[in-house]
């Protein structure tokens, strides 16, 4: 099985310095235009069999562009979705700080601010990576479209690293990551690619 994992494209947020998170912000015109080029760049070089996209608009709508041209249809879960900030979704850095300082050491179980845990952060992916690779044969191609702060959660439980492991994977607006599952192995065959925003 192929899995590509793809982040969304600008959003509004990238434009207005504020928190995102579960607040719910559209593409960019610059986010569309790296949509397409991702789009058109995947389609002129994979098959993909589905698409799973996170429901929340800048995600959906980057899924948009690559179900157009591909063919392709779009699964919606919510398992998808980005962090869960609670009451800082949509505050600017300086609010957010002001009003909902960070708290040191806070246990991975636990949380503030209406938040989701780290432990149900990575729940999330652990369920939602085992669903989508259970649900589908191993001839098949996915892409997953989804959020930097979710996809460093699926690289975490790809890899099968601790809940706490200090490791972060980023990536860039309309970044492909190629996964590739054979049997038991799991290969990272490329990481981050931006090569579709240079063509």
């Amino acid at each position: 099985m192929k899995l590509l994992i793809i982040r969304h494209g600008e959003s509004e947020a990238d434009i207005l310095s504020v928190h995102e998170g579960r607040a719910d912000f559209n593409l960019t015109d610059k986010g569309h235009s790296q949509a397409q080029a991702m789009a058109d760049y995947v389609s002129k070089n994979y098959s993909i069999d589905k698409i799973y996209a996170s429901p929340l608009k800048r995600a959906l709508q980057t899924a948009t562009h690559l179900s157009e041209a591909t063919g392709t249809p779009i699964v919606t879960n919510e398992n998808l979705m980005e962090f869960n900030n609670g009451l800082i979704a949509g505050l600017s850095w300086e609010e957010a700080d002001a009003k909902y300082p960070k708290v040191p050491s806070l246990p991975i179980h636990a949380a503030v601010y209406e938040q989701e845990s780290k432990l149900e952060f990575r729940h999330r992916a652990e369920y939602i990576l085992s669903k989508i690779i259970s649900e589908n044969s191993d001839d098949t191609t996915i892409a997953i479209v989804s959020h930097g702060g979710f996809i460093n959660q699926l690289y975490q439980a790809f890899l099968q690293l601790p809940v706490v492991s200090g490791t972060f994977f980023s990536t860039g607006d309309t970044g492909i990551h190629e996964w590739l599952i054979k049997g038991q192995e799991r290969y990272v065959i490329r990481a981050d690619s931006l090569t579709h925003l240079a063509i």
